[in-house]
């Protein structure tokens, strides 16, 4: 049984940074997609970045690229999303969620994702 648990949201004004973590636990997971979503009140879910937990390879939305990274660390079994550049739009609950996948290009789909988190709450101030 796999287990992602979020952490790092908060509150923070428009500008600042914050840094999400996912913790895996449960199994091994190389050759397995680890992503982030979000979603707003109101809104569907999101794609906002993966990355390949064995290679590295990583994939993220255009509406985050350049201020959004998307790291691993494989020994602690974590995986990272350093947002900088926050904005109000920004503002929604983000989970993690984790899957094998056969196309690479599957993974921006949240219907792709096996597990999944609960959430960390992120709210941008203007």
């Amino acid at each position: 049984q796999v287990q992602l648990v979020e952490s790092g949201g908060g509150l923070v004004q428009a500008g600042g940074s914050l840094r999400l973590s996912c913790a895996a636990s449960g199994r091994t997971f190389s050759g397995y997609v680890i992503g982030w979503f979000r979603q707003a009140p109101g809104k569907d879910r999101e794609f906002v970045a993966a990355i390949n937990w064995s290679g590295g390879g990583t994939n993220d939305a255009d509406s985050v690229r350049g201020r959004f990274t998307i790291s691993r660390d494989n020994a602690k079994k974590r995986v990272y999303l350093l947002m900088k550049s926050l904005q109000p739009e920004d503002t929604a609950v983000y989970y993690c969620a984790a899957a094998r996948f056969q196309n690479w290009s599957g993974v921006r789909s949240a219907s792709g994702y096996d597990y999944w988190g609960q959430g960390t709450q992120v709210t941008v101030s203007s």
